[in-house]
Formats: C-alpha cells, sequence, structure tokens
C-alpha cells in the first residue's frame, strides 16, 4: 500500500489540494495512523494492498497518511505549518486509528466522511469509497447506506 495506494508528498496539504484540483480528483484522503496499531496494519495488508482497492481510490482522491505521533512538520489546508501529531489530535481530534478522513477541494472534512477503525473487508471500504464518491453522504449516513447495498 505504501507504494500503491498512498501518493507521495512533501508535507504541504494546502499544494496537495491544488494537485488535487489539477488532476480532477473529488478530494483528498488522508489515513490518520500510527506504527503499533493492529488495524492500521491489518487494513494495509488486507484491503490496501488490493488493486481494485488501489485503482479506485487513486482514480478519485489523492491519499496520504498522517502519523498520529508524528514530529514531522508539514503544511496544513490553510497553508500553517503544523506537526503530523498537532494536526491529527488538535485540528482533527483523532483519538483512536486507524481513521479515514475524506476532505473536499477546500480542504474542509466532508460531513459524514469520517470512518474511524479498519473496515470489515475490502468490499466494505469500496463501499465508503462509493458512498463519498457519489455523494450519498449529502443525504444519508453511511451505516444507512450499507444497509441499502447488497450484503458485503
Amino acid at each position: 500500500p505504501e507504494q500503491y495506494f498512498f501518493d507521495q508528498s512533501f508535507g504541504d496539504f494546502s499544494e496537495e489540494l491544488q494537485t488535487a484540483r489539477d488532476q480532477g480528483k473529488q478530494g483528498i484522503l488522508i489515513m490518520f495512523e500510527m506504527d503499533e496499531c493492529p488495524f492500521c496494519h491489518r487494513m494495509k495488508t488486507t484491503v490496501l494492498n488490493r488493486p481494485e482497492v488501489q485503482d479506485y481510490f487513486r482514480k478519485h482522491f489523492l491519499i496520504f497518511s498522517v502519523d498520529i505521533e508524528g514530529d514531522i512538520e508539514i503544511t496544513d489546508f490553510q497553508g500553517k505549518p503544523t506537526t503530523m501529531k498537532d494536526f491529527a489530535f488538535k485540528q482533527y481530534r483523532v483519538r483512536a486509528t486507524p481513521v479515514f478522513q475524506f476532505f473536499d477541494l477546500q480542504g474542509k472534512p466532508i460531513k459524514r466522511g469520517r470512518y474511524t477503525g479498519a473496515t470489515k473487508n475490502a468490499e466494505e471500504f469500496m463501499l465508503l469509497g462509493k458512498y463519498i464518491v457519489e455523494k450519498k453522504y449529502r443525504d444519508t449516513s453511511f451505516t444507512k447506506y450499507k444497509r441499502q447495498m447488497p450484503r458485503c
């Protein structure tokens, strides 16, 4: 997944927004994670490593990973310098991992576009992507959306 799921970043999310716009993406997906997280590891080894997942998400989003314990300096969506851990904890209140947060092309978190924890399987993660891409979050929660879909 590090090679085929996540995009490479220089840590400037304000620039990444422009790149996402230029490439016709629908937004940015950030996976907030930490090294010792077994659920992050499971997502990477059973879901994010699948070609169909990689192809779908990379088609629609720029995708980045943020270490919630990281001291690396980054630039947030508003162009302000911060550290990865402050970005995660102070700006987006990430306290558990993984957290998948979708952002629109203005750098705003998409309402109902946050998923905490590991998905049950790749099919559920694909449904999460379709939920955002098809803008179903405007009308319903992800839980209700899943119930309307064939079993995954």
